[in-house]
């Protein structure tokens, strides 16, 4: 029997390793352009680094369930910690993106089982007493990680290198995963679990997002033509379809799809997408415009990404007061709708634009995360029986990342797709003398007088080039932030048709929040 103190240790270092787990993603995201730049890899696939992380999550997410019963939560836990602390370790190893990829994915299958981990652990581990602290403090862990997360990144990329994004989790890792065996109270482990693991579904589910993903950012290049397009296509419909077959079919599915029968649940899953999309796909277009557009370092644009974080800290408790006294429809509307104008701002940009201009956008996004995450969890899991909760979370969070994963990917496809339009559009409204143009691209406006322009000498036309490039890059930045913000303007439909359970004061259960 483990003393209190040993118990509340063996926590405390999970919740470290949670923290690990979700700093990982914002400590790269002010780094990706310095990444891209050290690896000479190109715009269109530097997203890969970050939507490898995300689909790996999603595999280990409903997988979690069941290697914490087959290892107990102990050694599922303490493996896990040291498989990503290895994966740290190889990442800062890579000097190219293929074996980066391939190890940034076993690092997010590892991070992805910490996370719901921890709260199992906050109901399994304490006495009813001690689970609300042990939920908050979890809960804290949690938001100051994606706070903190683009300044650490920052520091430790333009203090050394890239490399210490990754290898700063060794040390805590080894920590972690050492006072895990030592602290966390021991459970008998059921071997016979990996007997009832749904291999088959595991499988087609790895292969029908990889080739989704893959779809999605190289059939728009082939205008969705070629026998390498119809090859994609026909494997992500094959593998979603045998996929869906073997979940339904299956003794013990690797995602229980009969779940989504509940039309609560169905577009509570759909709005956990959608938010995803919003929350990874926001940090990905911030973090790519401030390096692209703006050229900061890596420094500082974690210190301009900071605010988003920084305003989500100090208004979660209000919004946790907020969801216990209004009905979560409402609320999850303001949240939705606060998220969306901070969108829907972001998509005004300029080539200027910078910490002034992007400032009340974050602060709109900070304000909303919690408005949208706690309402809608509720919404979507309130009616389960207790004992359905935890495999309900884990699909209603498996879907914000996925939303993450496949926005990021169509994010990169308006980047690529539409800036060559954009740019043929401005270098025809120059010729045309057009002073609009000449504003948006930085030139001076005086010169131009809706006269069309004479012949371009070639040095003009050298020193104009990346001005126009830049600003047809803005505008694809611009339409991108718009495409998100009307999908959460688009998501708000859904809350009518969401039906309150008539149970009341629920409990949510493990592992139903644990940020982004």
């Amino acid at each position: 029997m483990n003393s209190p103190a040993r118990t509340w240790i063996g926590f405390a270092a999970m919740c470290v390793g949670m923290f690990m787990a979700i700093l990982d993603i914002q400590v790269v995201a002010s780094s990706l352009t310095n990444i891209r730049s050290a690896l000479h890899i190109s715009e269109d696939r530097m997203s890969w680094i970050q939507t490898g992380y995300l689909i790996a999550e999603v595999i280990a997410i409903p997988l979690t369930g069941w290697l914490t019963r087959a290892l107990s939560l102990r050694w599922m836990f303490a493996l896990a910690t040291l498989g990503f602390t290895l994966a740290s370790l190889g990442c800062a190893l890579c000097t190219s993106l293929e074996p980066l990829l391939f190890i940034r994915v076993l690092q997010g299958f590892c991070g992805g089982m910490l996370i719901p981990g921890v709260f199992t652990s906050a109901y399994t581990e304490f006495p009813e007493k001690d689970r609300v602290l042990a939920t908050m403090i979890a809960g804290t862990f949690a938001m100051v990680a994606p706070t903190i997360g683009p300044a650490v990144g920052g520091y430790l990329t333009e203090t050394y290198s890239w490399h210490w994004i990754f290898l700063v989790n060794i040390v805590p890792g080894l920590l972690v995963a050492s006072l895990v065996v030592l602290c966390v109270p021991h459970e008998n482990a059921d071997w016979s679990e990996f007997r009832r693991i749904d291999y088959a579904g595991i499988f087609l589910a790895a292969i029908f997002l990889g080739s989704l993903e893959l779809m999605l950012k190289e059939a728009p290049k082939r205008s969705w033509h070629g026998e390498f397009v119809w090859a994609l296509i026909a494997i992500c419909v094959l593998s979603a379809g045998l996929g869906v077959w073997q979940c339904l079919r299956a003794a013990f599915p690797f995602v229980s799809l009969r779940r989504f029968r509940n039309l609560s649940f169905s577009l509570g899953c759909a709005l956990s997408f959608v938010f995803g999309l919003g929350i990874y796909g926001a940090t990905y277009l911030m973090a790519v415009f401030l390096g692209l557009v703006r050229q900061h370092t890596p420094l500082e644009i974690g210190e301009i990404m900071m605010v988003s974080g920084a305003v989500q800290l100090l208004t979660a408790p209000a919004a946790a007061w907020l969801e216990t006294r209004m009905d979560p429809r409402l609320l999850t509307a303001v949240g939705f709708g606060l998220f969306g104008a901070g969108l829907l701002i972001n998509g005004f940009e300029t080539t200027t634009t910078d910490f002034d201009g992007l400032f009340w956008p974050q602060v709109l996004r900070g304000i909303s995360i919690m408005l949208c995450l706690l309402p809608a969890t509720r919404l979507a899991l309130e009616r389960w029986p207790q004992a359905e909760i935890p495999d309900a979370s884990g699909l209603f969070n498996l879907m914000r990342n996925l939303g993450g994963a496949i926005g990021i990917a169509l994010i990169d496809t308006i980047l690529e797709q539409r800036t060559q339009g954009h740019v043929d559009r401005l270098i025809e409204r120059l010729q045309a003398g057009d002073p609009n143009a000449a504003r948006i691209v930085g030139l001076p406006v005086a010169q131009f007088h809706n006269v069309p322009m004479g012949p371009v000498d070639d040095l003009t036309k050298a020193i104009v080039a990346p001005m126009i490039k830049r600003a047809a890059l803005v505008q694809s930045f611009n339409e991108a932030w718009i495409a998100i913000a009307i999908l959460f303007a688009v998501s708000l439909l859904a809350l009518p048709l969401m039906k309150r359970a008539n149970i009341p004061d629920t409990v949510m259960g493990p592992g139903t929040v644990h940020g982004h």
